[in-house]
């Protein structure tokens, strides 16, 4: 029977079912969980994910929405979901996303897939793609029933590069690499010389309160935001882009970046760089002035607290150290060296080779260059050269350093000439003319070093960038470095055979204590040397800069030999010495020797380390999560004169909220020991680190630290 006949046929029976028909109600959002515990622990991100939502792009996480009045049904419901990032989102630029309900996760794209659902209660996975642009988002929900059409606002969520995402560009296959550069909050940074390796414990705490909002407003403050907010939201996409932003940002030369460096030792109106022991308290501080430079930094200040940013944000990094790190400001691979009569750098005149030189290490692919050039770059964000306009440096891929390739982004001829620039060395005649007096081709770029994965030791990288010293392919690299190079590449350690000089040092050296220091002359000739010898021993600063003159001798007429040695000693006193090292800990000693025969010169240079005193910790009572621990410091004072203005400083992620800081009211006297205590309240169970700095009056930057196991 025809439908509409019957119906007209029977008018009464569609009352009736039309009564029965139920009013369609609109959709609305109530409230939603976003699940804080169990996202945390699936993105690695638990300890930040206490009052937000951080997690890892290219990997699903869970939501749950609660409706009003009524639960989702999808045959009369739609859902569409949308994602914003920036003041100004695009889908053109990749800053926004709209995607409706999906039947299934969806991989390399933004997607929402229902899991479960009871009642008004709606179980969802939200997809994101492994090339989206890091930051916050705002995630909105539209839904569709019948002619009502809502959108409700969600949540704010951060997202981050994410390590474990096989698609993610950052991403790295072994798990203890990804605990060690990416999940470890604390670490030890090498200092000294190459001959005195010195470490130092460092607090990077890029979990602790605060500090994701705080690395995500370093991005929002960087001057290509505010430039082009549209692009810049964009690239953010990149671990290329984002780590020349936060090299750049990490120093104020150009911006209002975190840190102002300064090497001068005027630090009054400030932090010394040698006091700080985290980077948790820098970042604080610059986010409470009204993101004003926090005083002072130096390298090693600037690597760790970019360390810091760069694991906060997720992607793989680590501090390393460059033994005898040149700095090459002409861009030439060279290191050129001008002495005065008497074997004094002319500072004005020079380059400089720095004791040590501290930069970060961070794992990417590099699709810009060649796929065998992934991998780990250097980044450098101690303002020194600029970088396309900005005291920036790198990524610089450090396969492509190894193999000479200057060519490639970024800043690759500054980093290669750092670990294996040739140094010459120029001395004034007494005509006013320079002569060469030799070129070094193995000094610069040793015992490159960093932290060994889960422990506390030295791991040395300097294979990684560069062939071993005086073998055919570190020379045939450097040669293809240096092409445009006219100076020569020739090794002439020595214009003089016949006679070798060195020297050597007490192996008891340390603070509080006289000490000698030997000039050493071998004549391996059959003929007597008349000789003028000079040893001087100043300060100096770890990036070169010469201080005060502690110690010298000088000999006019000396007769070495033939088939011979001397031993020309240089006596190194407590009381010259400590009025020139409280600041700076290096000495370095210089011995010039002229042959008077041949009119030549030799010359030596060692830098010795002064060992600072031990800082003592001791735990009292069993570390358990959220129960209250006392840490006993001490230090014994090994000047024979008195320590004034004493203050400890403690600080460790998941120990201490906030820096703890004991000011000593009395002077420690000579060989006592002054000892205080801090209270702890672990957060969290596993393994932390208490770091503690010394100040003084007279000593400055003692640093320690102690492994703190706590249980749950």
């Amino acid at each position: 029977m025809d439908l509409n006949r019957s119906l007209l046929q029977h008018p009464y029976q569609v009352v009736p079912l039309l009564e029965r028909l139920p009013a369609l109600q609109e959709l609305i959002v109530e409230k939603s969980d976003l699940e804080f515990e169990k996202n945390g622990k699936n993105h690695w991100t638990s300890s930040m994910c206490q009052d937000k939502l951080v997690v890892r792009r290219g990997q699903p996480f869970n939501i749950v929405i609660y409706f009003q009045d009524r639960g989702f049904e999808a045959s009369v419901d739609k859902l569409n979901f949308i994602v914003e990032t920036g003041p100004y989102p695009s889908e053109a630029a990749g800053t926004k996303a709209k995607f409706p309900l999906s039947d299934f996760v969806q991989e390399g794209v933004w997607a929402a897939t229902v899991i479960g659902q009871e009642n008004n209660v709606l179980y969802l996975t939200i997809s994101s793609p492994p090339h989206a642009p890091i930051g916050y988002y705002k995630l909105l929900i539209e839904t569709f029933t019948g002619s009502y059409n809502n959108i409700f606002s969600i949540t704010g969520f951060i997202l981050l590069f994410n390590p474990w995402c096989q698609a993610d560009s950052v991403y790295v296959e072994n798990d203890d690499f990804r605990k060690e550069y990416v999940l470890n909050q604390h670490g030890i940074i090498f200092q000294g010389s190459y001959k005195y390796v010195n470490k130092i414990p460092w607090n990077f705490g890029q979990f602790e309160d605060g500090i994701i909002d705080i690395c995500i407003e370093l991005l929002d403050m960087n001057p290509k935001f505010f430039k082009d907010p549209r692009r810049d939201c964009c690239r953010r996409s990149s671990p290329i882009y984002i780590s020349r932003v936060i090299s750049a940002m990490v120093n104020c030369n150009d911006d209002k970046g975190i840190l102002y460096g300064r090497w001068d030792n005027y630090y009054m109106d400030g932090v010394s760089p040698m006091a700080w022991i985290g980077s948790v308290d820098i970042l604080r501080k610059w986010k409470m002035s009204g993101c004003h430079p926090v005083k002072y930094g130096q390298c090693w200040v600037f690597a760790a607290v970019a360390c810091t940013v760069m694991r906060c944000l997720g992607i793989p990094t680590r501090v390393v150290t460059n033994y005898n790190s040149a700095h090459d400001s002409n861009s030439n691979l060279t290191i050129e060296v001008y002495r005065d009569e008497r074997g004094e750098v002319l500072m004005n005149k020079s380059e400089t080779v720095w004791n040590y030189h501290c930069w970060i290490e961070a794992w990417m692919a590099r699709p810009d260059l060649k796929p065998e050039y992934n991998g780990w770059q250097a980044i450098d964000p101690t303002p020194q050269e600029k970088s396309e306009g900005t005291y920036c440096c790198g990524p610089a891929s450090i396969k492509a350093i190894k193999n000479g390739e200057v060519n490639t982004k970024y800043d690759a001829p500054f980093v290669f000439a750092e670990i294996n620039a040739d140094v010459v060395n120029w001395i004034k005649e007494s005509d006013g003319d320079f002569k060469k007096l030799y070129t070094k081709t193995m000094i610069v770029g040793v015992m490159i070093s960093t932290k060994a994965i889960g422990k506390d030791e030295r791991e040395d990288v300097t294979h990684h960038y560069k062939y071993p010293e005086g073998s055919e392919e570190e020379r045939e690299t450097y040669k293809r470095a240096n092409h445009l190079n006219k100076l020569s590449l020739t090794n002439e350690h020595s214009l003089v055979e016949d006679v070798k000089i060195k020297i050597k040092v007490s192996p008891n050296m340390s603070k509080g204590n006289d000490f000698d220091v030997f000039g050493v002359i071998n004549n391996n000739s059959s003929e007597e040397q008349s000789c003028h010898l000079l040893m001087a021993a100043r300060t100096v600063t770890y990036n070169g800069r010469l201080g005060p003159e502690c110690a010298k001798t000088e000999q006019l007429s000396l007769a070495v030999e033939p088939l011979s040695g001397k031993h020309i000693p240089v006596r190194m006193l407590e009381h010259r010495v400590s009025s020139c090292y409280w600041m700076k800990e290096l000495i370095k000693v210089k011995m010039l020797l002229q042959v008077l025969q041949s009119e030549t010169f030799l010359m030596a240079e060692r830098d010795i380390y002064l060992v600072n005193p031990e800082i003592k910790i001791r735990i009292l009572g069993e570390p358990k999560k959220l129960r209250k621990l006392v840490a006993e410091l001490s230090l014994k004072n090994p000047l024979p004169v008195p320590l004034d203005n004493c203050i400890f400083t403690a600080e460790g992620a998941g120990l201490t909220p906030v820096q703890k800081i004991v000011h000593i009211p009395d002077p420690v006297e000579p060989g006592n020991i002054v000892t205080t205590r801090v209270d702890l309240m672990p957060q969290w169970p596993g393994l932390h680190k208490l770091v503690v700095n010394f100040e003084s009056d007279k000593m400055k930057g003692v640093k320690g630290y102690w492994n703190v196991i706590v249980g749950p």
